[in-house]
């Protein structure tokens, strides 16, 4: 849904883990349920995208369905949904990414 790509896939340690390329970043998925009740460790994981718009219609188009609208403030715009075992992802399009160092594509920069 994210446009993440598969990088490592195979078991380590008794369970399969993946390790996801999302832009220039990684996401280590450990899959073995926790052995005992964590409750909170994290309250979300924020996602950056160049395009929210966009990436909320390709989400819905796959049958992801949000409880809330994008919302919009004057440094960034954002929608709260649930990922896999409800925890909750922020996905977010940053207004003044020079300020939060972050670096656009060519791509979006000719837009």
């Amino acid at each position: 849904m994210l446009g993440a790509t598969l990088i490592w896939d195979e078991d380590s340690a008794g369970a399969r883990t993946l390790r996801l390329r999302l832009g220039n970043a990684f996401v280590h998925v450990y899959e073995q349920p926790p052995k005992a009740q964590r409750g909170g460790a994290i309250h979300h994981i924020g996602i950056e995208t160049e395009d929210l718009d966009g990436l909320v219609a390709h989400m819905k188009a796959n049958g992801h369905e949000f409880r809330n609208e994008v919302r919009g403030e004057p440094k960034f715009r954002y929608v709260m949904t649930t990922g896999p075992d409800d925890v909750l992802l922020e996905l977010f399009q940053c207004n003044e990414p020079a300020r939060w160092q972050i670096t656009r594509s060519a791509v979006m920069q000719s837009k």
